[in-house]
């Protein structure tokens, strides 16, 4: 195995393509987070809120809840018993560990870096000599329900083993990122060399209970260039649909669609079961079809995607219409006051779409994107940092609904802790020919362009105003196209579907300037092709209209008959009480 990482690699969703990618075989891949510097009033205040608030936060709350006091417990360093409500409570401090090692690979913060590493000194003492870290199996006082008494055996359930496992890959990755550090990054080979080992053909053939570590082993082979743990990611994938399930039962977890386990990925068509296991199953599998090229994976997840667009997705790209085992509804079933939409779905959702734009160039996957982004995500934590939705229904009665200090199983908080720091490399994205512009967000950034580098400055008040600037200095090269992407909500196309749809036609249209003179070009995929020879100083002016618009949604979706939404450029506006005066029915 190679003892060494490449550092071009690290963001919430594999933020660059290294030569261990086999880059030949992927044209797009993002321009990392730490090379785009958030400059406006609207996302540089939410990160630097993540920064001083939610991380302190989480960890507090973590501390208070136990599950640092697992580690401990487990590695011998405390006498007690399990202290946590949930055996996932490890994968919590993977999850705010790895946000804070976000944020430290663009501010250096000594005192934070020194809390991670007390904190990844306990999590290393809980490993077993074999690689094995699981804390409710090690410390087995009490073992918890839905963990079996030999390891492994209930992870095709709820015992979480391997979930833990994928999000300590992650949180390791970044460490090692942010600090060069290897203490959390070999605790995690060991691990993945451990499930190496035990999931393979002659020995366990168990699809994991809850995705995640699909993708995580492909983030670590990216990380090591170690084709091993891409294979076993796959492994994992092709281990779905053989597990007995009775097919002729309407229970999710007795057909087995609550785990994705019915069928064989390739053999999948509908969204279906929990939803957040989900996506990351079918991110998981975008990521196979990336590297080794899959064309069944591809075919899954492209049929996959459209029945979320075209059937199962609500206006606010929220994702999982039922409380009843959080997960997908039937076709069209997208009640408002019981809707679930997980926040947990809508992060995946965002990831999800960012590996299907990698896969196909287009711009659609960005609008889906972009619409759970800041009608969901966003929504999900308070200005403030420290408050927290972990359903978002789409209406309620006059008590309303309130953010939550915290949740016992708080996997909502810790998922936002990670991802908002890393949205910054949602922004642009490369491929040979070309520089994505996929987010509008006031910014600094440094591109690399195939080994050269291009500095962008955009200007906005997005998603306020439709008004971008685009500020070019070609320092190193001047030979590449600016795709800049056009809304789908800017061309009159509410969703890439006919779920939804404006009401009336639009007033304006989207107008792109250069040096303040029309700009010539072509349009593909959703993005206005700009081909210039670029020069210090050169600016791109776009205008998007930005009208208030109606809209309306899919007859077959019963629940709305006879109901409107209301949308300003990305943003789906909510009526609420205190606008009001207690009142929003009477509208």
């Amino acid at each position: 195995m190679k003892k060494t990482i490449s550092l071009a690699l690290i963001a919430l969703l594999c933020v660059f393509q290294g030569k261990a990618n086999n880059e030949g075989k992927s044209k797009i891949h993002e321009v990392p987070f730490t090379s785009v510097h958030c400059t406006d009033n609207f996302w540089a205040p939410r990160i630097d809120t993540i920064r001083t608030v939610t991380i302190p936060y989480a960890f507090k709350r973590s501390e208070k809840a136990g599950y640092i006091d697992n580690f401990a417990i487990a590695g011998g360093l405390k006498q007690g018993k399990y202290q946590s409500f949930f055996p996932f409570d490890d994968a919590e401090v993977y999850k705010i560990s790895e946000g804070a090692s976000y944020l430290l690979t663009v501010k250096k913060n000594p005192q934070l870096e020194a809390y991670l590493d007390s904190v990844i000194a306990i999590i290393a003492s809980a490993q077993e000599p074999d690689g094995y870290l699981f804390t409710n199996h090690t410390i087995n006082n009490p073992l918890h329900p839905w963990v079996g008494k030999e390891r492994w055996v209930q992870d095709w359930d709820l015992s979480h083993e391997t979930f833990n496992a994928g999000e300590l890959y992650e949180a390791a990755i970044a460490y090692y990122y942010a600090t060069g550090k290897r203490s959390l990054l070999d605790v995690a080979i060991k691990n993945a060399d451990l499930v190496c080992s035990v999931f393979r053909e002659g020995g366990l053939k168990i699809a994991p209970g809850h995705e995640v570590i699909e993708m995580a082993l492909v983030r670590l082979y990216e990380a090591t260039g170690d084709e091993k743990y891409l294979k076993q990611s796959r492994y994992f994938l092709e281990s779905r649909g053989h597990k007995f399930f009775d097919k002729t039962s309407q229970d999710i977890r007795k057909n087995g669609m609550y785990w994705q386990d019915h069928l064989p990925v390739t053999e999948q068509k509908e969204a279906v079961g929990h939803a957040v296991r989900a996506l990351y199953l079918y991110s998981g599998m975008a990521d196979i079809a990336l590297h080794m090229q899959d064309k069944a994976y591809l075919n899954a997840i492209d049929t996959i995607w459209d029945n979320i667009v075209s059937k199962k997705m609500y206006i606010t790209g929220g994702l999982g219409s039922t409380a009843n085992n959080e997960a997908f509804g039937k076709n069209y079933e997208l009640p408002n006051a019981t809707a679930y939409c997980e926040t947990c779905a809508s992060i995946a959702n965002c990831m999800f779409n960012l590996r299907m734009f990698k896969l196909h160039g287009d711009s659609k996957y960005i609008d889906v994107l972009e619409r759970s982004l800041y009608n969901t995500v966003l929504s999900d934590i308070s200005i403030s940092g420290d408050k927290f939705f972990y359903p978002n229904v789409l209406e309620t009665n006059k008590n309303g609904q309130e953010r939550s200090l915290w949740f016992d199983c708080s996997c909502c908080p810790t998922n936002l802790s990670r991802f908002i720091p890393a949205v910054p490399g949602y922004i642009y994205a490369v491929d040979n020919q070309s520089i994505y512009a996929n987010l509008f967000v006031g910014s600094s950034s440094e591109v690399q362009f195939n080994g050269h580098k291009v500095l962008l400055e955009q200007q906005t008040n997005y998603p306020w105003s439709g008004n971008v600037d685009i500020i070019v200095d070609p320092v190193e090269t001047s030979d590449f196209n600016l795709k800049i992407r056009i809304p789908g909500w800017a061309e009159g196309s509410v969703v890439p579907s006919d779920l939804y749809s404006f009401v009336g036609k639009q007033k304006g249209q989207t107008q792109i300037l250069l040096n303040g003179i029309p700009c010539n070009y072509q349009k593909e995929k959703g993005y206005a092709v700009i081909k210039n020879k670029w020069k210090k100083g050169d600016k791109i002016t776009i205008s998007f209209p930005m009208e208030p618009r109606q809209v309306i949604t899919h007859e077959a979706v019963k629940a709305n008959n006879g109901l409107v939404a209301i949308e300003r450029g990305p943003l789906v506006y909510c009526a609420e009480f205190a606008d009001n005066n207690g009142e929003v029915r009477n509208l």
